[in-house]
């Protein structure tokens, strides 16, 4: 009989819903590119209260289903406000909705 060495996790009562919260520093997270960069126009949305890489496809997913997205893009900044950039032709509005329905703040500019 072999015994396993496993490492525990610590307990973490702060972050998002889904896991532990990343280092108060910046960090920057490619999320969900298109295979071939897009030709359409590029808009840049800043967001509050993503805090992990989760939360960033949870953002993707609701916003790339819009139509005329062809590519979305986040600048993951952990407990800071994150930048999501939408390739395509889709309505700022609608991107801000979609954002909002993934459980963020999109801020307005």
């Amino acid at each position: 009989m072999t015994l396993e060495t496993r490492t525990s996790l610590p307990m973490v009562s702060t972050g998002c819903a889904c896991c532990a919260p990343a280092p108060a520093s910046e960090q920057t997270v490619p999320v969900a590119a298109a295979a071939e960069p897009s030709a359409g126009a590029a808009a840049s949305y800043p967001v509050e209260g993503m805090t992990c890489g989760h939360c960033a496809r949870s953002v993707t997913e609701e916003v790339t289903a819009l139509e005329g997205v062809d590519e979305v893009r986040i600048d993951l900044v952990a407990g800071g406000t994150s930048t999501v950039t939408v390739h395509g032709t889709a309505a700022p509005e609608a991107v801000r909705a979609a954002v909002e329905a993934a459980g963020y703040t999109a801020a307005t500019t």
